[in-house]
C-alpha cells in the first residue's frame, strides 16, 4: 500500500537584479506501493455489491442474473490510520497521503474459464495483474437470487474457483518450463521454481504451498500466478447471520484454514464486514 509525507521549506537568495527572493519546495516521501486486490468469485454471488459497499459507490452493476458485469469496475478507498497524523507531525509535512487500496471487480468465473468459458481468458489476465485476491462466496439461501448451479454448496463453490485458478496456473506453468529448458542462457533457478511450482499444481493445490528462495521467486514474478497470490474467503450472508455466521460459513471457513487463509463474514446487501476468522 501507498503511504506518502510531503515535506515543504522556505528557500531563499538573490536573482540577478539583486533582489531577494523567497520560495517553497516540496519533497515527497513514498513509503510503499498501491496494493491492487481482485474480487472474485462465481457469477451472482454479491462481488459487485460488496464492490458497491467497499468503494461507497453504485459504480458496478449488481443485478440478480449472471454475468451483469463484463468489464472490471475499479475504485480506490483510502485506508485510515492514525499513526499518519503523528508521523506527518514529526516529519513536519505539509501534506499527508494515507495509503490506498485498489479494488477490481471482475466478472464471475465459470467453470471452464481456464479453457475461455464466459470469456474466463480476459478475466484472468485481469486478476493476473493485482497483488491479492478477494474470493466471494455465497452463503445465503434466497430462492429469488439465482445460483448459476441451482443450488448453495459454499465448500464445491469455492473449489471450482479454485480449480480453475490452478488450471490456469498449471498450463502458464508447464508453456514457460518448456522454454526454459530449451533456452540454454536461461537461469537454472528459474527451471527449479517451476518445477516446485508444478510439483503442487499438478495435485491440484494451489502455487502458494511451494516453498521458494527469494531469488526463486523473483524469477517467476513475472508470471503473475494466480494461486501464489495471497487470497482472503468472504463469507457473503444474510442481515441475521451477520454476527454469527451460520453452517456454510462454517463449511467454508474449514476449507480457509485447510489453506491457511483467512476469512471474513460479510453482508454486501447491508455493505457491512463484521469479523474475521
Amino acid at each position: 500500500m501507498a503511504s506518502a509525507f510531503s515535506r515543504s521549506t522556505f528557500v531563499t537568495g538573490r536573482n540577478s537584479n539583486g533582489m531577494i527572493f523567497s520560495r517553497r519546495s516540496y519533497s515527497e516521501t513514498r513509503l510503499s506501493m498501491k496494493l491492487q486486490t481482485a474480487i472474485v468469485g462465481l457469477p451472482n454471488v454479491g462481488k459487485s455489491t460488496l464492490f458497491n459497499a467497499l468503494t461507497e459507490t453504485q459504480g458496478a452493476e449488481a443485478a440478480n442474473y449472471p454475468f451483469c458485469t463484463i468489464e472490471p469496475n475499479v475504485g480506490i478507498v483510502s485506508v485510515p490510520d492514525s499513526r499518519l497524523d503523528e508521523l506527518g507531525r514529526i516529519n513536519n509535512s505539509a501534506k499527508v497521503i494515507p495509503a490506498t487500496l485498489e479494488f477490481v471487480d471482475v466478472a464471475g468465473l465459470v467453470k471452464g474459464a481456464s479453457a475461455g468459458e464466459g470469456l474466463g481468458n480476459q478475466f484472468l489476465a485481469t486478476i493476473r495483474q493485482c497483488d491479492a485476491i478477494t474470493h466471494v462466496v455465497r452463503c445465503f439461501d434466497d430462492e429469488n437470487v439465482i445460483h448459476v448451479d441451482g443450488s448453495v454448496d459454499p465448500v464445491r463453490d469455492a473449489e471450482l474457483i479454485n480449480l480453475e485458478l490452478v488450471f490456469a496456473d498449471s498450463a502458464q506453468v508447464d508453456k514457460r518450463l518448456e522454454k526454459v529448458k530449451k533456452d540454454r542462457k536461461a537461469d537454472p533457478k528459474e527451471a527449479s521454481a517451476l518445477e516446485k511450482v508444478k510439483a503442487f499444481l499438478d495435485e491440484g493445490q494451489p502455487a502458494r504451498n511451494a516453498e521458494l528462495d527469494e531469488d526463486e521467486e523473483l524469477l517467476i514474478k513475472a508470471l503473475g500466478l494466480l494461486t501464489r497470490k495471497a487470497m482472503i474467503y468472504a463469507a457473503n450472508v444474510a442481515d441475521a447471520d451477520l454476527a454469527d455466521g451460520n453452517d456454510m460459513v462454517k463449511r467454508l471457513k474449514e476449507v480457509a484454514d485447510a489453506e491457511g487463509a483467512k476469512l471474513v463474514i460479510v453482508s454486501a446487501q447491508v455493505g457491512y464486514i463484521w469479523k474475521g476468522f
